[in-house]
């Protein structure tokens, strides 16, 4: 295939970064069932800040100037039917009981099965276990579309590295494995990707190994991370700094230096439990996996916990007491809240009685209203006295707040991220 219409499925973090890259070379559909999304994008606007829009305007400028080429947007599943390429950038969430859930990919490859010609390759980018792609998703599109797999239409899955709010390592920085359903469809996906990603790709022998590769990825870093979160809890009952220590074990050249913290994210704190999922279901209930997972969860109301005894041994009330979250998103200098486990904070200070603020200028108010039912202020009132801080996040616009007021005023202030001077605080992760 050399003649490539592609639909990104999806145009989120994830995609919309793909289908600027795939306009500038081929005609591309961004395609979003969220009308308020595509919309926002055929104004040039992104709210989630992960867009080159200089790029964009590229990309949708050239389909105009060249119908055969560049990117355009829809919500109208109709106009799918005109691609012979589409990839699957949806979500892959776990449900409340932390089981995958499915919804999303099977919602897609149900659209896909209605719009998808003989011929055409279905390519998925989201995270998920080996075999999903051809044990879930293919038979969907089979069904719906009467076609046979690997004789009328073929599959490919590369999975998806982006970084949120990282703009060094960007999509072609980052090489890309490829997969597909057969040797040749291998060979065509990853040319494909190969005409985009000037880090080069990398050619996996089957799409399972691609998708376990995917996984593993972040299981590995969650579990790492648990390692360090676990030194924390134990250091913190011996009166130790956790980042003090690491910082004298990395002097040893082969010492990782992770560091405690929050574990959230559309995929560190959800992707493992996909791979635990499927463990499972062939009769494997993985130790390290999940005890990772359990500890990593422990963070947020540990972190709680000890303000609130912090704040018992400066003598301050709890119950009706003002305590300020600095930062909700997952991570800083990034609008993403996804499985912020800052909220669990917020919760667990709630619980006990306190009136908490949580300030973070790069959040979305109404985002966090909607997805959490939170309502955080738009603006930090630096009048108002604060009985505890909690620095959550490490959004740069935060190291120049003066911390030292706050606690010659009596706060207690909680440094989760290890970025204030620590003169002025009185607990550290």
């Amino acid at each position: 295939m050399t003649d490539f219409r592609i639909a990104v499925v999806g145009l989120g973090y994830v995609g919309l970064p793909l289908a600027i890259e795939f306009g500038k070379k081929h005609k591309v559909l961004g395609f979003d069932v969220n009308k308020t999304r595509v919309a926002e994008l055929q104004r040039g606007i992104d709210h989630t800040l992960e867009a080159d829009l200089d790029g964009m305007l590229e990309a949708t400028n050239l389909q105009k100037l060249n119908p055969a080429l560049g990117l355009s947007f829809s919500s109208n599943e109709s106009d799918l039917k005109d691609c012979n390429t589409y990839i699957v950038t949806v979500p892959t969430p776990i449900n409340k009981f932390n089981m995958p859930d499915l919804r999303p990919l099977i919602k897609a490859s149900e659209m896909l099965g209605r719009v998808i010609s003989k011929g055409d390759i279905a390519i998925y980018e989201s995270t998920t276990y080996p075999g999903c792609t051809e044990e879930d998703c293919v038979p969907v599109i089979e069904k719906v579309s009467g076609l046979k797999f690997n004789t009328d239409f073929f599959a490919g899955y590369s999975p998806e590295r982006i970084n949120p709010g990282d703009k060094v390592n960007t999509l072609t920085k980052i090489k890309k494995v490829t997969s597909g359903s057969t040797p040749e469809i291998a060979g065509i996906v990853d040319g494909l990707y190969a005409s985009i990603i000037t880090a080069g790709t990398h050619k996996a022998p089957s799409i399972k190994v691609a998708e376990a590769s995917k996984i593993i990825e972040n299981a590995q870093r969650d579990v790492n991370i648990s390692f360090v979160n676990e030194l924390a809890l134990i250091f913190d009952k011996m009166g130790i700094d956790t980042n003090d220590v690491i910082d004298a074990a990395g002097t040893k050249w082969n010492f990782l230096k992770y560091r405690p913290g929050l574990v959230g994210g559309h995929c560190i704190s959800v992707d493992p439990y996909y791979l635990a999922s499927k463990a499972e279901s062939l009769g494997y209930v993985p130790q390290v996996i999940l005890s990772g997972r359990h500890v990593n969860n422990s963070i947020a109301p540990f972190i709680a916990n000890k303000v609130l005894k912090l704040m018992i041994q400066k003598d301050c009330k709890i119950k009706d007491s003002n305590v300020l979250i600095l930062g909700v998103t997952f991570k800083e200098n990034c609008p993403d809240i996804r499985n912020t486990k800052v909220i669990d904070i917020y919760r667990e200070l709630c619980e006990f009685g306190a009136s908490v603020d949580i300030y973070d200028p790069w959040a979305s108010v109404e985002e966090i209203k909607h997805e959490f039912g939170v309502e955080i202020i738009d603006k930090l009132d630096v009048t108002k006295k604060y009985e505890a801080i909690v620095l959550a996040v490490a959004h740069d616009e935060f190291k120049t707040i003066d911390f030292e007021k706050y606690s010659k005023s009596g706060a207690v202030i909680f440094d989760a991220k290890a970025v204030v001077d620590r003169r002025w605080v009185d607990g550290r992760l």
